[in-house]
């Protein structure tokens, strides 16, 4: 069972990897085509720095709340507690101080 953080920054952590792939792709795709588009992969190269400087971007302006936690089974956070030394118990009096 891998244990994945769900916070936003590294969500968009986790984009990374597919939004080069697609990026080359699309390079690629455009380099091979007869669109008037016209320019090789050798000319349209700094196009990646700029989806890994987006993506850092977007990750870093990301919330980091919650980074690290899991959810407790089930998916819903735990109900408040009972408060340790808050008052008497069930059935003491009062203790006045």
């Amino acid at each position: 069972m891998s244990i994945r953080c769900r916070c936003q920054r590294c969500t968009i952590r986790g984009l990374m990897g597919p939004a080069i792939l697609i990026t080359i792709g699309v390079l690629f795709l455009f380099s091979q085509s007869e669109w008037e588009y016209g320019y090789g992969f050798h000319k349209t190269w700094p196009v990646i720095l700029l989806v890994i400087g987006a993506v850092k971007l977007a990750e870093s302006l990301a919330s980091s709340e919650g980074h690290g936690t899991l959810p407790p089974p089930g998916g819903m956070p735990p109900g408040p507690g009972p408060q340790q030394g808050s008052g008497p118990g069930p059935g003491q009096p009062p203790q006045h101080v």
